[in-house]
């Protein structure tokens, strides 16, 4: 698969997490509280500005579901190996309100997520 483009956004940013599969994988499926292997873009919901991006990096990266932002840990579950899945993701379930000291407190989220591997 090549890096996904991630479309601008349209209508007001969700006030709830919306997962939508863009290609259904059919391999193992992602547990919570499990390990994950993604290539992963992060783009802000309302500038479409991308904040990261593991494929300029050149390699995908392995967590631990439990340590990640809530709408990943929500998100990704169920998600099946090969798949590649379309988080938008509230504030509340990302980096916190407005003034929370992370660069992206207060943005709505959006990231397209391929599911590599599980462990």
């Amino acid at each position: 698969m090549d890096k996904p483009t991630i479309e601008a956004q349209t209508g007001p940013a969700p006030e709830d997490i919306v997962v939508v599969d863009l290609i259904e994988g059919d391999g193992p499926e992602a547990q919570p509280n499990g390990l994950v292997e993604v290539h992963y873009v992060g783009v802000d919901f309302e500038t479409g500005e991308e904040f990261d991006s593991s494929w300029d990096r050149g390699q995908t990266i392995e967590f631990p579901l439990h340590r990640l932002i809530a709408g990943w840990q929500e998100g990704i579950p169920g998600m099946k190996v090969g798949g590649r899945r379309q988080l938008t993701i509230p504030p509340e379930a990302a980096y916190g309100p407005a003034g929370g000291g992370h660069p992206l407190s207060g943005r709505t989220l959006v990231f397209v997520i391929d599911l590599i591997s599980v462990g």
